[in-house]
């Protein structure tokens, strides 16, 4: 374990902000209801529902919003029939660009996100063309305020099955295997810690250092795409440096 990384995500405080709220929740919801709709309504019996409460949490999703998608899943008739759908490209710089989405009409998305990366200057690419340079993780997020000294937090992620923390200026996050995230999360839990919300995500697994220019130039690619109803989440390895992060003000 290193305790710290200099690679970490900022999606937790761009989702926080209240001018994506509203699409944020939706895409949720929706989140939760193809879980539920897949697998059934009970989280005790279906551990992708409760990964996805758990993501939706993370985001301070309400509860009653939760209740309702999984209430919709659950009713009469065939419902809203929504696919998963992947798409792998290419930013500026060839910086690898990973998107997952939900969709109810699989030609309107796959048309927006081509079109996306093509005004970006970039490219979709195949499937599996940049799909193995991420894995997937389960991230729990940690406020500081409250939380163990790093020391104590390292020994009770280690000691939980956790792989790694990373010092997030304000939270920590502790890494984790996917199929490990709930049980560390429940261990932090009953060790008193304070834990936010924890989420499967899709992490690269070499981060590419990249000019503060052509960062910019990704993140615009990557706001258009997170701004399409049917994008669910939008992933890219390039290595956000704290230069970097100061010039795209995050």
């Amino acid at each position: 374990m290193s305790g710290h990384s200099k690679w970490a995500t900022t999606k937790h405080r761009k989702a926080a902000q209240d001018k994506k709220r509203s699409a944020l929740f939706s895409k949720l919801s929706r989140i939760v209801y193809v879980a539920a709709k897949t697998g059934g309504p009970d989280p005790a019996n279906n551990a992708s529902l409760t990964a996805a409460i758990e993501k939706a949490r993370s985001y301070s999703l309400p509860k009653d919003k939760i209740d309702a998608a999984i209430k919709k899943a659950a009713g009469a008739g065939e419902g809203e029939q929504y696919e998963e759908i992947v798409y792998e490209g290419y930013g500026s710089s060839g910086v690898a660009i990973y998107v997952e989405a939900l969709t109810d009409n699989r030609n309107r998305t796959a048309a927006d996100v081509r079109s996306a990366f093509t005004r970006a200057g970039g490219n979709l690419a195949a499937t599996g063309a940049v799909a193995f340079q991420f894995a997937r993780n389960g991230e729990i997020i940690v406020d500081k305020d409250g939380a163990p000294d790093e020391e104590e937090l390292l020994m009770l992620v280690a000691d939980a099955g956790g792989d790694d923390i990373e010092d997030n200026d304000e939270e920590f996050v502790v890494v984790t295997q996917a199929a490990e995230m709930l049980k560390v999360k429940d261990a932090l839990v009953a060790a008193g810690v304070a834990v936010r919300g924890a989420e499967l995500t899709m992490r690269p697994l070499t981060p590419v250092a990249v000019t503060v220019e052509t960062a910019k130039k990704v993140m615009r690619l990557v706001d258009v795409l997170e701004d399409n109803d049917d994008v669910q989440e939008v992933y890219h390895n390039m290595e956000m440096t704290e230069e970097i992060a100061a010039a795209l003000d995050v």
